[in-house]
């Protein structure tokens, strides 16, 4: 054991895999949304507590999930995916050919039928999704031998996406980044710079926007956030360059204008942001849905943001400054918020005991 909890929780299984007939249906506005956004409330009946620890003494950790009655973290730089148990951490295995440099590494995780996806730079060269077999039970969880569901995602030290998540309708939906190549965004025929949609085998769906294509949505710098709300509207963030951070709405083969475009503009061929940020006050990262509020982590804004999911162009903004970058935000299976700091990813400034997970309960 390597890393002293705090507090205790006991953690039920969750399903993250939630059958339902409802898609992506509504639209962004093209109407320009004021500076800063106006705050309304929250979407759910009372703002969050205090939080207090889960876990301390994280590797620059990216994301959490919840398993077969565990939860799992995956850390960028060691390449290891860590399950809490019983007083600490245990590591659950090491993901094969990671490559971290830069802002690539170990990245996303997402939780199948006993079975856990990751996102990762690898060896290769490229960004990839991987599928490890979960062996042993809660406490003693294992990984098995590693099947391939989507390579060859151009990867770079910087913009590499990394979030994936299953949606309401049982697919496997991937965020990729331009990989400093901007006009991989608009390239139809490169994964870069894309929203990608597969199955939980890597297969094409058949309703895809373009026959044979995983391409789901494109013109994305580097989305990090995936979230679909109760009537199956999904939602991403995602980091502008130096003008515009970005909340969208995301429409089957939209497009959202990087690099010919950040943030709200005026060409009707491009999907407008229902929100934007400086970036200064964001750089979003993960996101998830509790309720009828969004919740977003934000890294160089070092924050949580709130948004009512029936009211997207306003906010609520948590925790401003008190606990540094936030990289990502879940909720755990009894409902309550887990965010993840991010001092340790050679950007932010550690405190003591840094990382760690925070939870807090929500109204």
């Amino acid at each position: 054991m390597r890393i002293r909890v705090r507090i205790i929780l006991s953690i039920v299984g969750a399903t993250l895999i939630a059958a339902c007939s409802g898609g992506p249906a509504s639209t962004a506005p093209t109407n320009p949304i004021p500076w800063p956004p106006s705050s309304s409330g929250f979407g759910s009946s009372e703002a969050p507590g205090a939080p207090e620890d889960v876990v301390t003494g994280l590797d620059a950790p990216w994301s959490v999930v919840f398993t077969q009655g565990a939860a799992l973290i995956s850390e960028r730089d060691t390449g290891n995916i860590l399950e809490i148990v019983g007083d600490g951490t245990r590591v659950v295995g090491a993901v094969r050919d990671v490559a971290p440099a830069g802002e690539g590494g170990l990245l996303g995780l997402a939780a199948g039928e006993g079975e856990l996806y990751v996102y990762f730079t690898g060896t290769a060269g490229d960004n990839r999704v991987v599928k490890y077999p979960l062996t042993g039970s809660a406490g003693t969880l294992g990984l098995g031998e590693p099947e391939d569901i989507l390579t060859g995602i151009p990867g770079g030290r910087t913009h590499n996406g990394g979030r994936i998540a299953f949606g309401p309708d049982g697919m496997l939906y991937v965020t990729t980044g331009d990989a400093q190549d901007r006009p991989s965004a608009q390239d139809p025929a490169s994964l870069a710079g894309k929203i990608l949609r597969v199955t939980a085998d890597g297969g094409v769906p058949a309703d895809n926007p373009t026959s044979g294509s995983p391409v789901w949505s494109l013109g994305h710098r580097n989305v990090q956030g995936l979230a679909w709300s109760a009537d199956g509207t999904m939602f991403s963030v995602e980091y502008g360059q130096d003008a515009w951070d970005e909340l969208n709405i995301i429409r089957p083969g939209g497009n959202y204008g990087w690099p010919e475009v950040e943030g709200i503009g005026q060409d009707p061929a491009y999907i407008n942001p229902v929100q934007q940020w400086r970036p200064d006050v964001a750089s979003p990262s993960g996101m998830t849905i509790a309720g009828q509020t969004i919740y977003v982590a934000n890294l160089r804004g070092e924050r949580l943001r709130a948004i009512p999911v029936n009211n997207p162009s306003t906010a609520e903004e948590l925790y401003v400054r008190q606990f540094g970058r936030l990289r990502d935000v879940a909720v755990a299976p009894d409902g309550s918020l887990w965010f993840l700091t991010n001092n340790t990813d050679g950007r932010g400034i550690p405190r003591p005991d840094d990382d760690r997970i925070k939870r807090v309960v929500v109204g």
